[in-house]
């Protein structure tokens, strides 16, 4: 399989590879005089000389003299680190509100030269052809980023409605794309356990096509129905939040996958399996999982998660190998890239320092694409038709009405089901709390950090409206906050304290295509338009992070005062992961993968 149209195949590069080794040739690059960071070995080797052609590194000694011709660029390292460029094992690019192109531009001089990304986002709203646009724009960028077939839309069937939904035969015609590494996250982890068919069915397309199955169990249960799962045939997973969990995966042949992304903190609790239980680091690898805009702008992508590690008392070397080779040789790609070693993708960073990992100098493929911060090459953009830029259907102009909550008759007060957000992580807890009734209606409780929260169906037009209540927030005052990006179904999620503003939110973000949308006291006060599937904009990664920077400062001026909120205000309808979640059919007891009513 061809996995990429812009570089030569080893074997299509051999013959030239060799002569270069051989001396009998010059290379097209030689980078000299540097610290070889060799992650194969796990070890730096210092005075060494790079080659490379065809876009791929053909030797790596002390003196390559011999290779430098008259043509041949020669840099300097003087005495820097060579260290193979980072990998991001998993990822969704719609997170960071950018597409392909504009998110490879944002992350390309923070070091990261491959990714591997499941677009699940869009496949919700667009089915398999927006999986197709996601994949197509990606082979067309200077760095690799692969693609994973998407395996859950609907993430939990029966329990909410999508846009498309992807079946086992979306799976298998999409296994024969060029730019496919394997299959996304399988968050259906009850379907797997029971066996069902549909699950088992996708998941043995992408192993009869050699390639890998991505996990996601999301339950705390390491018992029987962990080992159903494992059995089923994911290979890693990332939803780990302790040591136990992570020991547990790699215990059953799994790679623990430790992420640290905008809001989701899992690295420090789970790394000590390796600093402290002394587990082989080699089945250990670091990702993002979510990166929004701001945070690759002002902190960085890999190159962050890396220094996070380090901090968290992981060994450098250990650190680089579970963002290079792990994730190389996870995906069967070992030979292809993640090592500065012959044959392999000449995807490389010089850097001064390894344990903060400063990113002076990025080469991908053999050529500078970023310097001292800077971006040096072109990231196309593909064309985005009309059908991927009309994607909010609300069916109807909503009204203060459609957010009412309707108490029991004659009560004076409820007990409701509380979503409880858990702060800088992805589950909720299921609470619950009185509310007083006004006029036979449900209130929300600014004294209790208690809000309001509606799910307004936008692939249908059905002028549906889910209503329930948030905690955890911290909103004060006539507010809300709305938002198209609502994992994994991406209705449209408002929560806020007033229902007028409520439903003004909702009709901007119509309006709008799709986006962001935050209201105080009347007046929409902060907007990020998003209008590629509701998910993402085209333009630049600066652009769109000095509009999410308003959004988030808006969020605190309406009293919140959670870290990256809007990050857990997009997994609210996140039915896959417990405790509780909304959904266009309803609230989810997700501990139990069932519906439940508001009111108990």
């Amino acid at each position: 399989m061809e996995l990429n149209n812009k570089i030569k195949s080893w074997p299509e590069a051999a013959a030239r590879l060799i002569a270069v080794a051989a001396g009998r040739e010059p290379a097209d690059l030689v980078i000299k005089g540097g610290k070889w960071v060799n992650v194969h070995s796990r070890e730096v080797l210092e005075g060494y000389d790079i080659a490379v052609a065809e876009g791929r590194f053909a030797a790596i000694a002390p003196d390559l003299s011999s290779a430098i011709g008259p043509d041949t660029e020669v840099i300097e390292a003087n005495g820097r680190y060579m260290v193979p460029g980072l990998c991001d094992a998993h990822m969704h690019i719609e997170s960071g509100m950018l597409t392909p192109a504009e998110f490879a531009a944002a992350v390309i001089p923070h070091g990261t030269t491959s990714m591997f990304t499941d677009p699940h986002e869009i496949a919700n709203v667009l089915g398999l052809e927006g999986v197709r646009m996601m994949h197509d724009e990606a082979l067309m960028q200077p760095v690799n980023i692969f693609t994973q077939m998407p395996s859950c839309a609907p993430s939990a069937p029966g329990l909410e409605t999508t846009g498309f939904e992807i079946t086992p035969e979306d799976v298998a015609a999409a296994m024969q794309w060029p730019g496919i590494v394997g299959l996304g996250e399988m968050m259906n982890f009850p379907g797997v356990v029971a066996g069902d068919p549909k699950m088992l069915a996708e998941i043995a397309a992408t192993q009869n096509s050699g390639k890998t199955v991505g996990g996601h169990y999301a339950s705390p249960d390491l018992g029987a129905a962990f080992r159903a799962y494992v059995a089923g045939g994911p290979a890693d997973d990332h939803e780990g939040t302790c040591e136990a969990d992570a020991i547990a995966r790699v215990r059953q042949g799994m790679r623990s996958m430790m992420r640290l992304g905008s809001a989701w903190y899992d690295v420090e609790t789970q790394i000590t399996a390796v600093t402290e239980k002394g587990l082989d680091p080699r089945n250990f690898i670091l990702c993002t999982d979510d990166c929004h805009s701001g945070t690759l702008v002002h902190d960085g992508h890999m190159n962050r998660v890396f220094r996070h590690a380090v901090d968290c008392g992981a060994e450098p070397l250990v650190a680089l190998q579970m963002c290079t080779i792990n994730t190389a040789t996870h995906f069967g790609l070992e030979r292809e890239l993640g090592s500065i070693t012959p044959g392999r993708r000449a995807d490389l960073i010089l850097t001064s320092d390894l344990a903060t990992l400063p990113v002076e100098h990025v080469i991908a493929r053999g050529k500078t694409v970023a310097k001292d911060g800077k971006l040096l090459v072109e990231c196309p953009h593909y064309d985005w038709p009309d059908s991927a830029r009309n994607t909010v259907h609300l069916g109807k102009t909503l009204t203060a009405s459609d957010f009412e909550i309707t108490a029991p008759e004659g009560a004076n007060s409820v007990t409701a089901r509380v979503i409880g957000v858990v702060e800088n992580q992805a589950p909720t807890k299921a609470l619950t709390a009185e509310l007083d009734v006004t006029d036979g209606l449900a209130q929300p409780d600014a004294a209790k950090d208690i809000a309001q929260i509606a799910l307004v169906e936008r692939h249908q037009g059905t002028g549906g409206v889910t209503n329930g209540f948030v905690s955890g927030f911290g909103y004060k005052g006539r507010m809300a906050m709305g938002s198209t990006v609502a994992h994994d179904s991406h209705h449209m999620i408002v929560v806020g304290t007033d229902r007028e503003m409520m439903a003004a939110c909702a009709n901007a973000l119509g309006e709008m295509g799709g986006g962001i949308s935050v209201w105080k006291d009347g007046a929409e006060i902060a907007a990020v338009p998003l209008p590629i599937a509701g998910l993402m904009s085209d333009d630049p990664a600066a652009t769109v992070a000095e509009r999410a920077g308003k959004m988030v400062q808006a969020m605190a001026d309406c009293g919140c005062t959670l870290n990256n909120a809007y990050m857990q205000h997009s997994l609210l309808a996140l039915v896959v992961i417990p405790e509780i979640r909304i959904s266009d059919l309803g609230l989810v007891d997700v501990t139990r993968f069932e519906l439940t009513e508001l009111f108990t």
